[in-house]
């Protein structure tokens, strides 16, 4: 009985649980991917207040219903090109461990389901690039996605500030 079981689970699994839904955004010419499960909402760019002594990439904080929601825009902090507001900018909103952050990006593409076959592992780079935030490389036909694990990113001890900027 106990076999019959974890043979059904294991079924579910392969059935459902390996294709990772991400929403597509774009940096620059590269596109990016992050897990769906972390978007509370996306939104055009709006101006922001901000905050003094904070880092270039931290645009400040918005009141988003009440909640203080610090902005960063990851064409700064990844350094892809020059940075310019258009109407396509708009700012994602996570929800990463009941803590809100904004990320501001060129434009948002489309929300894609991923199976792990389509999935490349991280390329060693020189020590200049810090591929810690990486997951991986998704392969879609001709398109090359750089998958991000986004919580690890904003909730690493570089990103603080943007804690102690909205407290």
């Amino acid at each position: 009985m106990l076999q019959a079981a974890h043979t059904a689970a294991a079924g579910e699994a392969e059935e459902t649980g390996f294709t990772q839904e991400l929403l597509t955004f774009t940096l620059g010419a590269e596109e990016y991917a992050i897990d769906i499960l972390k978007v509370q909402e996306i939104r055009g760019y709006d101006t922001v207040t901000s905050i003094a002594n904070a880092p270039a990439f931290i645009k400040g904080v918005i009141n988003l219903r009440g909640t203080i929601v610090p902005i960063v825009d990851l064409r700064i902090k990844f350094s892809v090109g020059k940075v310019e507001y258009t109407p396509f900018t708009v700012v994602i909103i996570l929800n990463l461990n009941g803590r809100v952050v904004g990320i501001v990006v060129d434009a948002v593409s489309d929300v894609i389901a991923l199976k792990p076959e389509q999935m490349r592992p991280a390329p060693d780079f020189a020590a200049s690039v810090d591929t810690a935030y990486i997951m991986g490389l998704g392969a879609l036909g001709d398109r090359m996605l750089i998958v991000m694990d986004i919580e690890k990113l904003m909730l690493s001890g570089e990103m603080a500030l943007v804690d102690e900027a909205a407290h």
